[in-house]
């Protein structure tokens, strides 16, 4: 099998047969007990071959971008425990950058593959929305907000895509060969990119440089209307992700950390209404970005503003800033690649 030996984490939002599973939460863990059978998706790495080396942190019902945890602890970097991981996939990454996983599974909504791959120095792919939606994979999987929801993996070498996309999606790679085959990437505006640290500008100006050194052409696009993508997508993923933990929890939020429970109390209190006037501003911004990628072959923008989380800081603002970011992908429910920062950047995350 094409992952036969290798060694996989899984995000603590799918069953494990023998494992609790958590979802971040000593409430979940204690409630759910141990899972009877694996999750559709730790079978079919199964069936792949892998080998499933444990369960991984994640932020707290997979609803935060940082990795702070404050049922089991802040998840901090290996490589330098002054650092977060990022989230919500923070074990996952973790794992990599310790050597226990050489490959990992995480979900990504509003940027939990893409975010933490880029801080840790890390390749990342998300899945598209309609390729990730297979209902087998998420049989025994804990959801945050259905309409956003991805899976995907988090790996050092982004050579190893295809292999890790063709077993867990059947998705087979396409290599362009054609020596003249011209290839258009739109860019994030200048404009948009305006609270990006130096770091991340370095590494983003690298990778335009490569890219256009092997043939592509990068012309920049209209962005501004990404600004309205965190409008959209807080609503609804609150709205969503209130549905199903009242729905496991009695209707009682204060089992989890209170700037969690805040969120899902108010996606509770949104009236459906509400919630259609934000899916009507979904479906046109969605026609906006169906048509960017019908310009261009590829988008690329950064993962995030800043290359690191400090652990112990006040990171209320950066999620936000760092939403800003990833939201309009998620919104457009499009595969995404995170490409580390390469060397010579002047960081290695990316």
């Amino acid at each position: 099998p094409p992952l036969y030996g290798l060694p996989v984490s899984v995000k603590d939002c799918f069953d494990l047969a023998g494992f609790p599973t958590s979802c971040g939460s000593r409430y979940y863990a204690q409630k759910n007990g141990l899972a009877r059978e694996d999750s559709g998706l730790a079978a079919r790495l199964r069936e792949q071959g892998a080998v499933i080396i444990g369960k991984t942190h994640l932020h707290q019902l997979a609803y935060g971008i940082t990795g702070e945890n404050p049922d089991y602890g802040d998840s901090v970097q290996p490589r330098n425990a002054k650092l977060l991981t990022g989230g919500s996939s923070s074990g996952a990454v973790a794992s990599l950058q310790e050597g226990s996983a050489l490959a990992a599974i995480g979900t990504d909504t509003g940027g939990s593959i893409r975010v933490p791959a880029a801080l840790c120095g890390l390749a990342g792919y998300r899945a598209s929305f309609e390729l990730a939606y297979d209902w087998s994979l998420w049989l025994g999987a804990v959801h945050l907000a259905p309409s956003f929801d991805t899976i995907g993996w988090l790996f050092r070498d982004l050579r190893d895509a295809p292999l890790l996309a063709d077993a867990l999606f059947g998705l087979r790679s396409r290599r362009i060969t054609t020596p003249n085959a011209h290839v258009r990437i739109g860019c994030a505006a200048r404009e948009f990119l305006h609270d990006c640290n130096a770091a991340v500008l370095r590494g983003w100006e690298k990778w335009r440089k490569d890219l256009t050194e092997h043939g592509a052409t990068i012309v920049p696009i209209d962005s501004a209307f990404w600004e309205d993508a965190m409008d959209i997508y807080a609503p609804i993923q609150a709205h969503e992700a209130a549905a199903y933990h009242a729905a496991h929890t009695g209707n009682d939020f204060s089992h989890f950390a209170p700037v969690i429970a805040e969120r899902l109390a108010w996606g509770q209190s949104l009236s459906e209404t509400e919630i259609a006037g934000f899916r009507e501003l979904l479906a046109t911004f969605c026609k906006r970005m169906d048509k960017l990628l019908s310009e261009h072959d590829f988008l690329i923008a950064p993962c995030a503003p800043m290359n690191e989380l400090l652990a112990g800081a006040d990171h209320t603002a950066a999620r936000r800033s760092i939403l800003r970011y990833a939201t309009p992908l998620s919104l457009a429910r499009v595969p995404v690649v995170t490409l580390p920062a390469p060397a010579g950047a002047g960081e290695r995350r990316g």
